[in-house]
């Protein structure tokens, strides 16, 4: 296989070409009540091809080596009279090249474990909800996907990589009178299978703090000192923060660029955030990206100033900086763009409990349950919370909306305790300029509780 994949970028007068070959297998299931909605395990074979002329990039994906070869043609065609409409030229940053093998080897393999094994568990998770009187609906999906992938580029790179996961997710919706809430569970299994069993306790607690839910009253508007939970600061700092250290997204945004420079002061020395692929075990951990670069950590804040960006060797040569290894694909369908790894919030100094007791009154904001981000404008919901008086935690609330403007709220970050934990499942909608969405369950978050001194509170 590798001889004919070198033979589609084994072009004369070509500045670079890379091609990416992937077996892909997923298993898919999801239950709406007591029905059994999907299940399914697929397969899919492909490759994905990029070539760069005369500074321009043409990209397509492929099934078979004999339609390869053809779009090969193709592109190279469309390369020559993207030429005489373009003036802008693509240059890459010079990169290691590297040759490797690298395997996964988890003890518990979501492979070894049949289809009806599966539906099993999540059937026992989803019928395990439904047992609670104020239990109305429930949704619950399970996911394993693996990737087994072999890159080439035309510097003398050949790499062999794997990515597997295994995730369970869904939501446990109740209802009292005309009240209406929804508990979200997830448990992921990165790379291992065996951390989605013996899980009852946590679907129980969950029902138990939706019934809480179901009878606590809606937050207060207005503008609050917060304590953000791990789960809740952690999306905080992937969607609002995160997707503007994608170096693509603001290459060509002159406003993003300048507030983004370098050794900007976006916080106090407490804040530190970090993009690590090299973390054992986590959603977006892996060895190499799909550029053919090794990922490493990268020091995205530190010590409350800005200190890097993710890149490709595109835009690493456009910002004259360090390439990081984050360009990845979901699947072979797709050409990669940078995306996170596991990006956190480091562990400051602070307990937990000196969070609390420096808030008179506030509130405790406890796991993500949707939003959006606008540039640098974000609103966040959270599932519930609990208000908090003289440092202690009082009753909870719910129907809580988040909102501000992303710089300030970093510089209202005041106290960052020292229990950093990771989400268990990984997650990350984003699509490439004039490109379509991925979905890339192979990106992580963590981060430890973490204080803002105000932020505007929105009801339901």
């Amino acid at each position: 296989m590798e001889k004919n994949l070198k033979s589609l970028i084994d072009v004369k007068n070509l500045d670079y070409g890379d091609v990416r070959y992937e077996k892909n297998k997923t298993t898919r299931i999801s239950m709406e009540n007591e029905e059994l909605k999907n299940i399914n395990s697929s397969y899919r074979e492909g490759g994905h091809l990029r070539l760069y002329r005369d500074g321009r990039k043409v990209v397509n994906s492929f099934t078979s080596f004999a339609e390869a070869e053809e779009m090969r043609d193709s592109l190279l065609s469309l390369a020559m009279r993207a030429r005489s409409l373009d003036d802008e030229q693509k240059r890459l940053k010079k990169a290691p090249v590297h040759t490797d093998k690298v395997s996964i080897e988890p003890k518990s393999d979501p492979r070894d474990y049949s289809l009806a094994d599966k539906k099993e568990l999540l059937e026992n998770y989803n019928d395990l909800a439904l047992s609670r009187e104020y239990v109305i609906n429930t949704e619950f999906n399970y996911q394993d996907f693996h990737s087994r992938r072999t890159f080439i580029n035309s510097e003398g790179a050949e790499i062999s990589y794997e990515l597997l996961g295994s995730y369970i997710s869904g939501g446990i919706f109740g209802r009292n009178s005309d009240t209406v809430q929804v508990k979200r569970v997830s448990f992921g299994g990165y790379p291992e299978f065996s951390r989605l069993l013996d899980r009852d306790e946590e679907i129980e607690e969950s029902c138990e703090i939706l019934k809480q839910m179901l009878s606590a009253e809606p937050i207060s508007p207005g503008s609050y000192p917060v304590i953000l939970n791990p789960r809740l600061a952690s999306v905080f700092i992937h969607e609002a923060f995160g997707h503007l250290s994608e170096a693509d997204m603001i290459e060509n945004n002159p406003s993003f660029r300048e507030k983004l420079e370098l050794g900007t002061r976006l916080g106090g020395e407490n804040l530190n955030v970090i993009d690590d692929p090299t973390l054992e075990d986590r959603p977006g951990s892996y060895r190499y990206d799909d550029e053919g670069q090794k990922g490493k950590k990268t020091d995205l804040i530190k010590e409350g100033k800005l200190a890097g960006r993710l890149h490709s060797r595109n835009t690493a040569s456009s910002f004259e900086e360090p390439i990081s290894g984050n360009m990845r694909a979901v699947d072979c369908q797709y050409t990669p763009i940078i995306r996170m790894s596991n990006i956190y919030i480091a562990a400051g100094e602070d307990k937990p409990a000196d969070l609390f007791d420096s808030i008179d009154q506030g509130y405790y904001l406890v796991n993500s349950k949707g939003g959006q981000t606008t540039g640098d404008q974000f609103t966040f919901g959270a599932e519930y919370g609990y208000r908090i008086e003289a440092g202690e935690k009082k009753e909870m609330v719910r129907d809580i909306n988040m909102s501000g403007e992303l710089f300030k709220t970093l510089e209202n970050i005041s106290m960052v305790a020292d229990d950093l934990s990771f989400a268990e499942v990984g997650g990350c909608g984003k699509s490439s300029s004039g490109g379509s969405m991925q979905l890339n369950m192979f990106s992580g978050r963590g981060a430890p509780h973490t204080k803002i001194d105000s932020v505007t509170i929105g009801g339901k």
